[in-house]
This record gives structure tokens, C-alpha cells and sequence, in this order.
């Protein structure tokens, strides 16, 4: 008897009330997956993108051929990074809800991204950040009071309150404006990188999409144009489980990793712990170290995952365990490199928390210091008439006349 064809709907490992599971989620251990070298060919390291690379073991040791060469201050400095990261998120998610910012996204257990990547690449390169990649913006030099003062949208904020909450830009530090309108970083990416490539430099760029960005045009009109010109791109892809309320496999997460995603195109792809510092630093140095001696673009997932809301419109108790993030096999990425710091002698629970206070203080200084060039409530307000500059290099007569109105209505 011949059976009916059935559609298969993608659904969440747990639900709220349930209890957590990740059995979905296939892992390596730490210091079992080959290093090979940058000029391997991608049809020699498919592995790399169903293993995963992972450098931290179960006791917090480095081990294994990814095990990058860091000494213990270097390593001080990163988790430092990592904990304002966390402190900043922290002190903005208390502020929305005091009403005092209009919105905000906070990149709890996700902070190993950014700044093992941002360590990893050169300064020269240019980076295209997804809304949880503050912390690329504070490692490359971003101050604190600006990004409040955009989130406040006030009289020193970057964007002119041309932009919602938390879409900061830095250009001085090579880092492109984030977009509300998912995933179109990723072509910008890749065009920069074939522009940097024409010019015979060595800059290469790197872009930042979540899974279910993965399911965006974009996503793959981008992978197609790195593969077929060789750009010198990074394409991460953060696999933190979750796209607001979807679960990764919507994307397509069930069937295969989304680091295979490249492979049919020729692109190496590799799967990493993205709550391992050292394993995200050192994959994301070999994909550079790549890109820059002619191989191409490379196609990284930093497996993670989200540790808070997905924004603050946000509830995620209504589509997941409430204690799933403590569930997650690959644990927290601030509290690995601590433990791990620890375990080589080199730091101690009074000096974490000793930092911890230190970065609230500094975080609490900001905060006031933005606040004096003003709020949503009081004073000094943004100029209106700012939305008119910045958009055409001589301003058109209707414009002029659009200005004027609204002058004339002011007074």
C-alpha cells in the first residue's frame, strides 16, 4: 500500500512547562578536530563543518590543535571586554524598563563573538555587525556615553535620531551601520571585500547574521557573489537557537549545520563553540589568515546561544523552558573564560567580582555623563532640522522649502 506524502513541520526540542533539551545538538570534544591549513581545499575539510571545533575541555584546559597562543594577560583583557559587554547590556535592559529608552537588545551569552572576533581581526578590516555585536563596536573603540546617547537619540547622538535604539555606527573604526532589515550586511560584506581585493590590499571583511537570517535572499545572493569572485569575507552565522520565537530548525538547522550551508558553492565551512573564546579566536584567525593569502571567503557557525529576550518587546516564556539557557550544554561564555583564567593561576572569584563592581561604576558614569546631553523627557532636544542634512550633496528646492515650513512653524 503506497503512503501519503506528509509535510514535515520544524519543531522546538522543549516548550514552556517542559524540560530543556538539547539532544538536537551534536557535539566534539574539545581538542579532537584537526587544524588543517589555510590553503586546504574545501572538498578535503567538509568535516569541519558537522564537527565542531572546540578548545576549552570539560576542566577548563586548552587543549588541542586549535589552542591559540595566548598568555594570561591577553586573555585577562578579553574577559575584562566581555564583562562590560555584559555590564553595559545589563544597565540599558533596567533603563528601558524605567522607560527612560525606548527600546534596547541585549547580547547576553553571546559575548564571545564579538570580542574573540574583534581581537582576531586587523583594524584595517571592515566589519558589517548584527544587532548583537555591541561588543565589536566597545573592542574597536566605540565610548560607552555615545552608544547610550544614540539609544537616547539626543543632542550627541551618532545617527541625528535618524535611527531606532542599539543601530550604532562607527566609521573611524570600520564598522558599518546595523541594519533593522535583516541580513543585508551580508552583500555589503561581500562587495567591500571584492572592492578591498580589486585594490590589491589586504583588508578583508567580516558580516554577522543570526540563524534565521540564514532563510533571507540575501543570505545566499551574498555566498553566491564570495564564491564565484573568492572574496576575502567572513561570513559568520550565530546559531543562538533561537529567531525570536522560531527555533533554529525553521531555518533549516535540522537537516544539516548551517556552516555546511557554502559547501555546495565551494565555501569551507566550519562549526564552532561560540561560547569558547579561544576556539571562536582561533577559527576566526584561520578563516583571516585565508582570506588574505587569496583563498576566499570562509563560512563560520558560532554555536551559541541567547540568553535573554530576544528584545525588549520581548517574552520568552512563552515559547521556551524558562531555565533553558542554565541547560545549555556549552555553558556561558564569560563564566568558561573566568573558570578557565582560574584554573591556570592567573585569576581569582574576589578579583572577578572585584571587576564586576569596577565595570558597573563605569557603566553608571557613562550612563549620567549621557544624560547630560539630554533624554526622551528633558532637554537639550535634538534639532529637527537635521533631518534634512546628510542626504543630498546640494539640497533640492523642495526640501529647501519643506525646511523653511517647518522653521516658520517653530517660531
Amino acid at each position: 500500500m503506497a503512503t501519503k506524502s506528509r509535510l514535515h513541520i520544524p519543531r522546538a526540542s522543549a516548550r514552556p512547562g517542559e524540560k530543556p533539551d538539547f539532544s538536537y545538538l551534536e557535539l566534539s570534544p574539545a581538542g579532537s578536530v584537526d587544524r588543517p591549513p589555510v590553503d586546504a581545499r574545501t572538498r578535503d575539510i567538509e568535516n569541519l563543518s558537522s564537527d565542531m571545533v572546540r578548545v576549552l575541555d570539560e576542566n577548563h584546559e586548552a587543549v588541542g590543535p586549535w589552542k591559540p597562543d595566548f598568555d594570561a594577560r591577553q586573555l585577562q583583557v578579553s574577559l575584562r571586554w566581555m564583562m562590560l559587554v555584559r555590564a553595559f547590556d545589563r544597565r540599558m535592559w533596567q533603563i528601558q524598563r524605567q522607560g527612560r529608552i525606548s527600546f534596547y537588545m541585549e547580547s547576553a551569552g553571546e559575548e564571545a563573538v564579538s570580542i574573540a572576533q574583534a581581537v582576531a581581526l586587523r583594524p584595517g578590516d571592515m566589519c558589517f555587525p548584527s544587532y548583537r555585536n555591541q561588543g565589536l563596536y566597545l573592542y574597536r573603540g566605540t565610548k560607552l556615553v555615545d552608544m547610550m546617547c544614540q539609544c537616547l537619540s539626543n543632542t550627541r547622538d551618532m545617527c541625528k535620531g535618524r535611527q531606532m535604539p542599539i543601530m550604532y555606527h562607527n566609521r573611524n573604526a570600520n564598522v558599518f551601520s546595523i541594519s533593522g532589515n535583516l541580513c543585508t550586511q551580508y552583500p555589503h560584506a561581500v562587495g567591500w571585500a571584492m572592492a578591498s581585493a580589486l585594490k590589491g590590499e589586504d583588508h578583508i571583511a567580516a558580516s554577522w547574521v543570526g540563524d534565521g537570517s540564514t532563510a533571507e535572499a540575501d543570505f545566499h545572493y551574498a555566498l553566491t557573489f564570495a564564491a564565484i569572485y573568492q572574496a576575502p569575507v567572513i561570513l559568520n552565522v550565530v546559531n543562538n537557537q533561537w529567531a525570536i520565537s522560531t527555533f533554529q530548525g525553521t531555518a533549516g538547522g535540522e537537516r544539516r549545520p548551517f556552516a555546511a550551508r557554502g559547501l555546495g558553492l565551494g565555501i569551507p565551512g566550519i562549526r564552532v563553540d561560540g561560547n569558547d573564546f579561544l576556539a571562536v579566536y582561533a577559527v576566526t584567525l584561520w578563516a583571516a589568515d585565508r582570506a588574505r593569502r587569496g583563498g576566499g571567503p570562509t563560512l563560520i557557525e558560532l554555536v551559541t546561544y541567547r540568553g535573554g529576550a530576544h528584545s525588549t518587546s520581548d517574552d520568552p516564556s512563552k515559547y521556551r523552558p524558562k531555565d533553558e539557557w542554565a541547560e545549555f550544554p556549552l555553558g556561558d561564555p564569560v563564566e568558561r573564560l573566568k573558570l578557565h583564567l582560574i584554573s591556570e593561576g592567573a585569576w581569582s572569584e574576589e578579583k572577578h567580582e572585584e571587576l564586576e563592581k569596577e565595570l558597573r561604576d563605569e557603566v553608571l558614569a557613562a550612563w549620567k555623563e549621557a544624560q547630560r546631553f539630554g533624554t526622551m523627557t528633558e532637554g537639550p532636544f535634538l534639532d529637527p532640522s537635521l533631518m534634512f542634512d546628510d542626504v543630498y550633496a546640494e539640497m533640492p528646492a523642495h526640501l529647501e522649502e519643506q525646511r523653511r515650513q517647518m522653521l516658520a512653524i517653530e517660531d
